[in-house]
């Protein structure tokens, strides 16, 4: 196979959104460096939305992005294995990227149930890649990638199945 074919995980970025600053922000951010060992940051709203209570730049969640060949395909094992290890082909995008969300941190593996914390859940969002992408990113001669050479949603499914052991069902 064409190692320029060859599909890599770019980055994990996993969300917790808990609609107010405060206590349950701390805690949030303690789950994820308790999951990740990084540092979350905190991610403010762009909008007033009066019924909710929320204006702009107010922090209402935290996130942290997980990048290393090692370190993604570690914790994408783990969270997969709280799902079960099957994700439904409806969770990825045209492009490969996908991304599911887990109602529990406690059905994560090696995390243990905090009471000071109780249950909070996670999104997780997984962005694939391939050798050359890093074309559409440069500051200099920012280009385009060819359709041919962009990840399709067949060959992530298959990837995903093939990398991770996972179920990937039509539902």
């Amino acid at each position: 196979m064409n190692n320029m074919k060859e599909i890599r995980i770019e980055k994990i970025t996993l969300n917790i959104g808990v609609g107010a600053p405060g206590e349950k922000m701390e805690k949030a951010k303690k789950i994820l460096k308790s999951l990740t060992g990084i540092d979350a940051k905190e991610t403010s709203s762009m909008k007033r939305i009066p019924s909710w209570g929320v204006r702009p730049r107010l922090s209402i969640a935290c996130k942290v992005t997980v990048r290393g060949k090692e370190k993604t395909k570690e914790l994408l094992s783990r969270l997969l294995y709280a799902l079960g290890n099957k994700i439904p082909a409806s969770k990825f995008d045209p492009r490969g990227n996908f991304s599911f969300g887990i109602e529990e941190y406690i059905n994560i593996k090696n995390l243990e149930y905090d009471p000071h914390v109780g249950i909070i859940g996670l999104e997780a969002a997984v962005s694939l890649e391939r050798p050359g992408f890093r074309v559409k990113r440069r500051k200099i001669q920012a280009g385009k990638i060819s359709p041919k050479h962009q990840i399709k949603k067949e060959e992530a499914i298959t990837f995903i199945e093939k990398m991770f052991h996972v179920e990937v069902s039509n539902k």
